[in-house]
């Protein structure tokens, strides 16, 4: 499991520096202000989980349990549904993509909740 998150974090983290370059050169011309820092705003939190799942990996090696593996699946989720639903908005302009956005935040939360209280259970 440690290797499937590293190579989730890692193609995350490739996704978002893409999209922050897409969204830096070829979009800056092409979407409203309001659009463009919504894009930014889900290559940032793309990029923030991308290096949580890479933390994900490591600490499924050193504190192995449900509560572990389950930071790293939220933040996976949480990544496809946050930055999923902001780039789908930004892109398309169709405003009731964002009502799913809220859905991915609450599962970030939720994942740095597990994480947090699989250190604890190890310690």
């Amino acid at each position: 499991m440690d290797r499937l998150f590293a190579i989730l974090g890692a193609g995350s983290a490739f996704v978002s520096v893409l999209a922050g370059a897409f969204g830096a050169h070829a979009l800056r011309a092409r979407l409203s202000p309001d659009a463009l820092a919504t894009f930014e705003t889900a290559a940032r939190y793309e990029m923030y989980h991308a290096l949580a799942l890479l933390g994900v990996a490591w600490a499924v090696t050193k504190w192995p349990g449900t509560l572990t593996h389950w930071a790293g699946w939220l933040f996976v989720i949480g990544t496809v549904l946050f930055s999923g639903s902001l780039y789908a908005l930004a892109l398309s302009g169709t405003r009731w993509l964002g009502a799913i956005t809220p859905f991915g935040g609450v599962a970030f939360l939720a994942g740095w909740i597990c994480l947090g209280l699989a250190a604890i259970r190890a310690g």
